[in-house]
């Protein structure tokens, strides 16, 4: 098989945590796998809420589009929101793999039952929703969130991460989970070093990603274009739209 180029979008317009999401996807890559790791120029700093995954989905099928055009072979969405992620599927030929959805797939491979630990309480609910999307709602055993904002990953202090632990630990002794799930593309640096810590597998939804869309190109598989996947209806954009026409 030719060598995979991946491109991974950071919906944020944080170049920081673009680095952390990019060096945390080659970590898990297939050797010659090429990952391209992208991220907005307009947008929000960081995603954590609904109006913040409405904002970042419009940069992300800026994304989306560029990387059709530069002939990736799939494409990751790092946030762990999904944000976009059937619209850009509409808009993408090769396969586009959110990582809260990759995640939580991985997850119930490895486990019966899985716990989520992610940044503020408010994501809470928005991971609550993806699992009854994506029909994982009797898999997962709780949710649990550190209390501080996505960008406290990124901020140096290490407060963030020994919280990110701290909460698995809790998930660990008191959830009667098989696995945990880390709910923030800014977390994914810390999976294996907690994996072996805990001796139980702790997800990172960007190396899950990746790993998926190596498998897909491998397959030969790709974004199905019949039914509610098919290009987006030919129709006349306007203003900043109009560069996100398919065609």
């Amino acid at each position: 098989m030719s060598a995979v180029c991946i491109q991974v979008i950071n919906p944020n317009t944080n170049p920081g945590m673009t680095e952390t999401i990019g060096a945390a996807a080659r970590a898990a890559a297939a050797p010659g796998t090429e990952i391209l790791a992208v991220c907005p120029a307009e947008g929000v700093p960081s995603i954590e809420g609904h109006f913040d995954e409405a904002v970042a989905a419009i940069g992300v099928l800026e994304q989306i589009k560029a990387g059709r055009e530069r002939g990736v072979d799939g494409h990751v969405i790092a946030c762990f929101g999904d944000p976009g992620l059937l619209a850009a599927r509409e808009l993408a030929q090769a396969p586009v793999i959110g990582i809260a959805e990759a995640a939580m797939h991985m997850a119930t491979l490895v486990a019966t039952r899985f716990s989520i630990v992610t940044t503020l309480p408010r994501t809470l609910i928005i991971a609550r929703h993806l699992l009854r999307q994506y029909g994982f709602s009797e898999h997962c055993a709780a949710l649990h969130a550190i209390d501080l904002p996505v960008l406290a990953l990124e901020d140096g202090s290490g407060r963030a991460q020994h919280m990110v632990r701290e909460r698995c630990i809790q998930a660990m002794r008191q959830d009667g989970c098989g696995a945990i799930v880390l709910g923030c593309g800014g977390m994914a640096s810390l999976a294996r070093e907690l994996t072996q810590e805990l001796r139980m597998p702790v997800i990172d939804g960007v190396g899950a990603a990746v790993k998926m869309v190596e498998s897909l190109a491998a397959l030969g598989l790709s974004t199905s274009k019949y039914g509610d996947l098919a290009w987006p209806e030919r129709k006349a954009l306007s203003g900043k739209f109009q560069s996100l026409h398919p065609c």
